[in-house]
């Protein structure tokens, strides 16, 4: 139709029919005493066909059901709402050059205004051009390797992101961030920390709790603290440059191995857990400050790219009456790897001795870690534990489950031998465990 208002019907039609609107002109509704104006935007594919739905002057979206009596007024003809890539900055002279790899996920997200969902499809070029402070930053070369919800990803991503990043490092940038979902962004921060031996430079995974043309987006101070710890960082690994706080202040560095999201939708979902962050730093000043001594230092060993994943092993939760026979099933249909989320010092039912004990016999690797968020596993305490341990289960100390998930998957890759597996657990390779656990608040 002319006025291009398919979605709306019934009374919010006939009332913007009346008044002659249509999406991207200003208007003014009058309804129950009330006044609003705002943009008017096309109706979300899933909301009430009888609400008008207009974005207000401070970048929010609300819906105004259309009931008897409401008056529309249009105030201003304007342009139906839509992405538009503002102009690429020039690149920076003099300044550090660094990759910027995109993956999908909030951060490279808008909103699509037809569904009202949010949607994977701003490239790695729409958010340097979205955040000209880039430029006076670094000089970034952006690519896209996938387009992805984090929930979508696989082993098989882990493997592109890790020799992606390789690629660029080997080309000489100097550092590399990685635009990527947050859901499980700290699933591929563990598995880059392990794929990427010898990092000469830091490897930043970057995400977005809402997404960039929402007027609230973390996203482009996130990705400005990300483009800092890449092209200025002194460490040499992999992490996560999320918010530390709830407000726009400063953006912390996590250790890939020790990252968990900690909540669904706050700026600081992000906590390293039984460690301090690495790194923060002030995105207006662009000082860093590190947090820890013991880090990998730029500049140090040669690099090395292991990305072969082994997706056969398991992370299971224990929970009371959980059924034993799953560890039976899991031998018969041939997983190499299990990783329990076993109830505080590392614990599971006696029930689970025997059939631990057959899965190690057949060359099963079984490792415990803790569902506490803090602390380290201690399986010499309590009989149970002893028991495990004497059926064949190794104790990752500190370790997030996650963490133990996704090396185990590497440690598979690398090696058919489950001895080798064994030692490869047992090791701190990548900062994922440690001999003593600190609490930090």
């Amino acid at each position: 139709m002319a006025e291009d208002l398919s979605g709306y019907a019934g009374s919010a039609l006939e009332a913007l029919r009346g008044a002659g609107a249509r999406p991207g002109d200003r208007i003014r509704i009058r309804r129950d005493g009330g006044v609003y104006e705002g943009v008017l935007i096309p109706r979300p594919g899933f909301g009430d066909p009888e609400s008008i739905i207009v974005k207000l002057p401070n970048g929010y979206n609300i819906g105004i059901r259309a009931k008897p009596g409401i008056e529309v007024e249009v105030l201003e003809r304007g342009e139906r709402p839509g992405y538009r890539r503002a102009p690429i900055p020039p690149l920076g002279e003099g300044l550090p050059r660094i990759a910027l790899l995109g993956t999908g996920g909030t951060i490279a997200s808008r909103v699509d205004y037809r569904t009202g969902a949010v949607e994977p499809a701003l490239s790695a070029e729409d958010l340097y051009a979205a955040v000209p402070e880039l430029s006076g930053i670094a000089r970034v070369e952006a690519d896209v390797l996938f387009s992805e919800f984090s929930e979508n990803l696989e082993a098989r991503h882990w493997r592109e992101m890790a020799i992606g990043a390789a690629k660029r490092l080997e080309s000489g940038a100097e550092g590399v961030v990685i635009a990527h979902g947050t859901d499980t962004m700290g699933y591929s921060a563990a598995a880059l920390s392990f794929a990427l031996r010898g990092l000469p430079a830091p490897v930043i995974l970057v995400g977005a709790q809402r997404s960039s043309d929402r007027p609230s987006s973390d996203a482009a101070t996130n990705l400005i603290g990300a483009a800092i710890f890449a092209s200025r960082g002194p460490f040499a690994e992999v992490a996560v440059a999320m918010h530390e706080g709830v407000s726009d202040g400063p953006i912390a560095a996590h250790r890939g191995t020790r990252v968990r999201k900690c909540h669904t939708s706050r700026r600081d979902a992000f906590k390293s857990i039984n460690s301090q962050p690495l790194a923060r730093c002030d995105v207006r000043s662009g000082r860093i400050e590190m947090l820890v001594e013991d880090y990998r230092r730029r500049g140090e060993g040669a690099l090395e790219v292991r990305p072969d994943f082994d997706e056969r092993a398991l992370l299971l939760k224990y929970y009371p009456s959980m059924d034993p026979s799953i560890v039976d099933w899991a031998v018969d249909e041939g997983y190499r790897g299990i990783v329990f989320e076993g109830t505080g010092l590392g614990h599971v039912s006696k029930k689970f001795s025997g059939p631990i004990r057959r899965a190690v016999e057949e060359g099963v690797v079984v490792c415990m870690a803790s569902q506490c968020l803090w602390g380290r596993v201690n399986m010499n305490v309590y009989s149970t534990g002893r028991d495990l341990l004497a059926a064949g289960a190794i104790p990752l100390g500190d370790m997030l489950p996650e963490t133990a998930l996704v090396k185990l998957m590497w440690a598979l890759g690398q090696t058919g031998d489950p001895g080798e597996v064994r030692a490869i657990m047992a090791a701190n390779l990548a900062g994922e465990m440690s001999g003593r656990t600190l609490y930090w608040g």
